[in-house]
């Protein structure tokens, strides 16, 4: 369950997330920078989801900013970042976590790369510029990856 919704692992990763009350905004991000049908490809992708509340934690007016079409680069750059090649499951990531000193390094599809590690009892994802979202629900796997859901959005 996420955001209220049954997630099916028969079903895409878009297919699921727009059932996700806590997803509205990731989904209207999604569809405004026309990643709906890369998200309902065969991938697979990990994804780290942030919230509606983890979009409500950036400025007044940079969500209705960056979903206009004149900055669609921008808003897909943001929306890549969160998605990384391949489906990496929280026991792999913790593995790869434990192979390099504690940290997993992941590039993402954006092409910048993000970090992984455990801190304070919780698994957290680390951006390019040291902003830090905290993996809430790990392992919602779908047909064509896995979701883990975060509490802040990463910016490149």
């Amino acid at each position: 369950m996420v955001g209220g919704a049954a997630m099916y692992p028969t079903k895409t990763i878009v297919q699921n997330a727009v059932n996700s009350k806590d997803h509205t905004t990731l989904v209207a991000a999604i569809k405004a920078a026309g990643l709906v049908d890369t998200l309902n490809s065969a991938g697979p992708f990990t994804v780290f989801a942030p919230t509606n509340a983890a979009f409500a934690k950036l400025p007044a007016g940079t969500v209705e900013t960056l979903v206009k079409p004149e900055n669609k680069a921008q808003l897909t750059s943001i929306l890549t970042y969160h998605v990384v090649t391949g489906r990496l499951t929280a026991g792999q990531i913790q593995a790869m976590a434990a192979k390099h000193g504690g940290t997993a390094t992941l590039t993402t599809v954006q092409g910048e790369k993000l970090q992984v590690k455990k801190g304070s009892g919780y698994w957290w994802v680390i951006d390019a510029k040291g902003g830090k979202a905290k993996i809430t629900i790990a392992n919602v796997m779908q047909s064509n990856g896995v979701i883990h859901v975060i509490d802040s959005v990463l910016m490149p």
